[in-house]
């Protein structure tokens, strides 16, 4: 379902649809700064899938900061535009002035020049996610991608157009304020349609207006995430608050609902803080009984599977609410696979990754 790339340029299928990743940073990163109550302990009954694609040896996250393009039949779309270069007073002081970014060189080597953009959507504001919005160009702010069409969601906007902290002000007055400024914006307000093979789903909590991205074509489907979850371990433990989640009730309910939603389906996930290899399904075990997985919860009415995610086969059983999620990972460079009538599973060395070959 998806073709060989290097990991920087990772693409996909979706029926018609054509996506790549294209990686602007990747981030090793205690999780502390992710997650503030949980310990590197905390991810040990986790470590055979997390490791080594999602967390390194000394158990940092692997945090990949990239933008999906998309090309539908009618339009070529960017989700989200990454960190961006010669930025000033941002939260993390390690992208200030950042001027070593292959992220439009990599654009141009997917034939995606900047001037060939229909339409740029941040699935929020965040810094990590509005970068390349604009770029420097004789000391001003402008436009990185000058044909095209930017949606703002009103509702993301009136939240953080008038926050007082510096660094997120920063973030306005560079990669937000020009593009309005410019006359390149369309306001949407949460669900919107871009053609008939992107929508936009409002996934609130992590920020008040978060939308995630519905790919859909031929019979199959894709949801871009943005931040609705920021790491694999959170479709095992949704519970897990993010420092950044704005409304950290919303956004337990959100993610909970969204494992619950796409658990035992043929939706592709593209995390978009995911590693390679980015693209999973979400999938069920039958029973919760497994040692060596951690703590049981007894699940709620409304609560997503509980338990550990791992890279493993898929597994067909019927759609029943059960305890155990757990992911199947596509998109690693190396082998070149696709969905197909007769699954002929080939095991990459070393790992709990299985494949479907071509």
């Amino acid at each position: 379902m998806n073709d060989v790339s290097p990991p920087s340029l990772q693409t996909f299928t979706i029926g018609s649809i054509r996506v790549a990743k294209i990686l602007d940073t990747l981030e090793p990163t205690n999780p502390r700064v992710l997650y503030v109550d949980k310990r590197k302990e905390d991810f040990e009954p986790y470590l055979e899938w997390l490791q080594p694609y999602f967390l390194d040896a000394g158990k940092r996250l692997l945090l990949s900061i990239h933008t999906f393009v998309v090309w539908t039949k009618h339009h070529t779309i960017l989700i989200d535009t990454c960190v961006g270069t010669h930025k000033q007073g941002l939260a993390f002081p390690h992208w200030n002035g950042r001027q070593d970014s292959t992220y439009l060189r990599d654009l141009a080597a997917v034939g995606c020049a900047p001037e060939a953009v229909d339409y740029v959507f941040c699935t929020h504001m965040h810094l990590d996610h509005t970068g390349w919005n604009t770029r420097l160009q004789d000391d001003r702010w402008v436009p990185t991608f000058p044909n095209a069409t930017y949606l703002f969601d009103k509702r993301e906007w009136e939240y953080w157009r008038d926050d007082p902290t510096p660094s997120e002000q920063a973030v306005v007055r560079q990669n937000i304020l020009p593009v309005i400024e410019a006359g390149k914006v369309t306001w949407i307000e949460g669900a919107w349609e871009i053609d008939d093979q992107v929508t936009l789903l409002p996934t609130p909590g992590h920020t008040p207006g978060h939308c995630s991205v519905r790919l859909h074509s031929e019979g199959q489907e894709a949801i871009i995430t943005g931040d609705l979850m920021v790491h694999p371990v959170q479709v095992a433990e949704p519970q897990w608050s993010q420092l950044a989640d704005t409304d950290k009730a919303l956004a337990i309910r959100t993610r909970t609902q969204f494992v619950e939603q796409y658990c035992d389906t043929q939706t592709m996930i593209l995390g978009t803080h995911f590693n390679t290899p980015t693209g999973v399904y979400i999938v069920s075990t039958r029973g919760g009984g497994r040692s060596g997985y951690g703590r049981q919860k007894a699940p709620s009415a409304r609560a997503a599977p509980q338990a550990a995610v791992r890279l493993s086969p898929l597994v067909r059983e019927s759609r029943q609410r059960v305890q155990r999620s757990w992911l199947r990972g596509i998109g690693m460079p190396g082998l070149a696979y696709r969905f197909s009538s007769d699954r002929v599973r080939s095991r990459l060395p070393g790992t709990a990754l299985q494949f479907m070959r071509e």
